[in-house]
C-alpha cells in the first residue's frame, strides 16, 4: 500500500521540482537583466550629471548589491546568466591590441614617459599592498589577492594565480581601486599641481586601470589615450614579472 501510494506523489514532486528550477532561471535571467539595465543607465545618467555617484562603477554595484542582498538572491542564481559577462574578458583582453596599435605614434614619441609610468605604476601598486599587508594582519588569500589589485581585472586574474590569491576577491580589489583612484584623482592633481596631461594619463592608467583610464578621457583626448595604453603595458609587466614578484613578495 505504502508503494502504490508513493506513485502519484512522485510525479507531484517531480512537477514541483521543475517549477522550482525554472523559477530560479527566470530570477537568474532576471539579475542578468537588471545588470546590464543598471550598467547603462548609470552610464547615461553620469555623462548627463558627471556626479561621481552616478558612475556605473559606484552606482551599479550598490544598486545590484542591494537587489541581492534586499531579496535575498543565491549567488549562483545571480551568476547563473552573469557569468557570461565574465567571458568577456578574454576577448577583452585581445581586443588590448587595437589601442597599441592605433597609438602606435604616441609610444614612438614618448617611450620614457610611457616606461617611467608602467614602472612606476608597477612597482608603487605592488610595494605599497605589500607594506599593507606588513602593517596590518590580513588572510593569506585576501593578502595574496591585494598585490594584483592596481593592473586591469583581465591581467590580474592571470596574475593572482602565481601569488595565491582568489580571483573572485582580486576582481573586488581591482574596482575598489579604480574606484578609489576615480575619486581621489582630482584632489590629487590639484595638491600635487600636476597639469601636464601625459602626468595625469599616466597616473591614472596606471594606478586606477580601466576606471582610470575612463576619467582620464574626461579630462582630454591625449590623457585618455596615455592612460590606456600605459594600464595595458603595466598590465602585461605584471603578468609577465608574477612568477618573479610571487617568489620575492609572498
Amino acid at each position: 500500500m505504502s508503494a502504490a501510494s508513493d506513485r502519484p506523489a512522485r510525479p507531484k514532486r517531480w512537477a514541483s521540482d521543475m517549477l522550482a528550477s525554472m523559477h530560479l532561471s527566470l530570477l537568474g535571467l532576471g539579475c542578468l537583466l537588471a545588470t546590464l539595465v543598471s550598467y547603462g543607465l548609470s552610464k547615461r545618467l553620469y555623462r548627463r550629471f558627471g556626479h561621481w555617484w552616478l558612475s556605473p562603477m559606484v552606482l551599479t554595484p550598490g544598486f545590484l548589491l542591494a537587489l541581492v542582498v534586499g531579496f535575498a538572491i543565491p549567488l549562483p542564481t545571480y551568476f547563473e546568466y552573469n557569468h557570461y559577462l565574465s567571458l568577456l574578458l578574454a576577448p577583452a583582453t585581445i581586443a588590448f591590441a587595437l589601442p597599441i596599435y592605433r597609438e602606435r605614434h604616441l609610444i614612438r614619441r614618448y617611450p620614457l614617459t610611457l616606461s617611467l609610468g608602467v614602472l612606476t605604476g608597477l612597482l608603487a601598486g605592488l610595494v605599497s599592498s605589500w607594506l599593507l599587508t606588513r602593517v596590518i594582519y590580513l588572510p593569506p588569500e585576501l593578502s595574496h589577492s591585494l598585490l594584483v589589485r592596481s593592473v586591469s581585472t583581465p591581467f590580474a586574474l592571470e596574475a593572482t594565480r602565481e601569488f595565491g590569491g582568489v580571483p573572485d576577491l582580486t576582481a573586488v580589489l581591482v574596482l575598489m581601486t579604480g574606484v578609489l583612484g576615480m575619486l581621489l584623482c582630482g584632489p590629487v592633481f590639484r595638491l600635487a599641481k600636476i597639469s601636464s596631461p601625459l602626468a595625469k594619463g599616466a597616473a591614472l592608467g596606471a594606478s586606477a586601470h580601466g576606471v582610470g583610464a575612463a576619467k582620464a578621457a574626461e579630462y582630454g583626448r591625449e590623457e585618455g589615450v596615455v592612460a590606456s595604453l600605459t594600464m595595458i603595458f603595466t598590465g602585461i609587466a605584471m603578468v609577465v614579472g608574477a612568477p618573479l614578484f610571487a617568489y620575492l613578495l609572498v
